[in-house]
């Protein structure tokens, strides 16, 4: 799936289907919202992540210093497909169940990204 695609989707607030409206904010913001301990991984200029757990939760949060490092990112990081969560210049990424329970307090799209070293099919949104 194309980033441009993701970002389509990524700014969408409520759905009406009780998921909160899209977090934003700085990568401690979104832990603190996620309820989760924050061990930061990298801390550069066009990126943050951290390793985050919440109890048996475990999830990976990227935030972005603009839309286009979130997108180039979002590009490279399909080719392993995968679960993402997917917000306003931040991702998280985990298994489909974790990332599912995460949504509930950060809002965002949910996106399986084909894996397409198995010749899946592409691109399923599971909102």
């Amino acid at each position: 799936m194309a980033a441009g695609a993701l970002l389509a989707v990524a700014g969408c607030g409520s759905g009406g289907d009780g998921t909160p409206d899209t977090a934003s904010g700085s990568l401690e913001q979104l832990a603190d919202r996620a309820r989760c301990r924050a061990d930061i991984q990298t801390d550069a200029a066009e990126l943050r992540q951290a390793t985050c757990e919440s109890g048996a939760r475990r999830y990976i949060l990227v935030t972005f210093a603009d839309a286009r490092g979130q997108a180039e990112w979002l590009d490279e990081a399909d080719d392993y497909g995968g679960t993402y969560l997917v917000g306003g210049r931040w991702v998280a990424v985990g298994g489909r169940h974790d990332i599912a329970a995460l949504r509930d307090r950060l809002g965002g799209t949910v996106v399986d990204a084909a894996d397409r070293h198995g010749g899946g099919h592409h691109g399923h949104r599971t909102d």
